[in-house]
């Protein structure tokens, strides 16, 4: 029997996966959860053979928390079920040691045999998803740079930011510039979309 967490934070979604996913002879859903906050440690106590993480939580990210469960519980599989097939995503669940990626609009049936996949030590990619990614640039900007659009994209301004991050305020500023000049962005609302469609943020 595969033991699974569910993390999904809209109930109706949550409670049909579940339905679903409890027909399988060999799929029990041992825990769900509605917050990335909550998947470590409620993996940590029920010790899931897979976790199934939607990437857009309240809380810590769905990638965050993936990453934070590998180093925690590498034996857990970590797999990602997203309506936002953003090619950037892909490269982040791939560099948070996610063993699977597909999307919210596949069949069941697929999301059930991805489970058992992942479980036997197998990589899941949806193939649509593995193309655009393939065409896709990299990710132009630093991690700094990334944290510091993405402090600004949650409405921190460069104040709060230099404080947070222990820079100066000139500092943050010539961020900010770098990356409007990298992204060929007009404005920081530009560049904080730009970023978002990539998935980089």
């Amino acid at each position: 029997m595969i033991h699974v967490l569910l993390a999904e934070d809209m109930h109706m979604v949550r409670g049909a996966l579940v339905a679903l996913l409890n027909l399988e002879v060999d799929i029990k859903v041992i825990a769900e959860v509605e917050s990335g906050d909550e998947i470590v440690p409620t993996s940590v106590r029920m010790r899931p053979d897979v976790a199934v993480i939607d990437i857009d939580l309240p809380g810590i990210d769905g990638l965050t928390a993936a990453a934070e469960l590998h180093q925690q519980m590498p034996e857990c599989r970590t797999l990602i079920l997203t309506s936002l097939g953003r090619p950037g995503n892909l490269r982040r669940a791939l560099d948070a040691h996610v063993s699977g990626f597909i999307l919210k609009d596949a069949p069941p049936a697929k999301l059930a045999q991805a489970i058992r996949s992942v479980r036997a030590g197998e990589r899941v990619i949806d193939s649509h998803l593995a193309l655009a990614a393939w065409d896709t640039g990299e990710n132009p900007l630093t991690r700094r740079e990334v944290e510091v659009l993405r402090l600004t994209a949650n409405g921190a301004e460069a104040v709060e930011i230099a404080a947070r991050l222990f820079l100066s305020v000139g500092t943050v500023r010539n961020y900010l510039t770098t990356i409007l000049a990298k992204l060929n962005a007009r404005n920081k609302v530009d560049a904080i979309r730009i970023a978002r469609d990539a998935g980089w943020l």
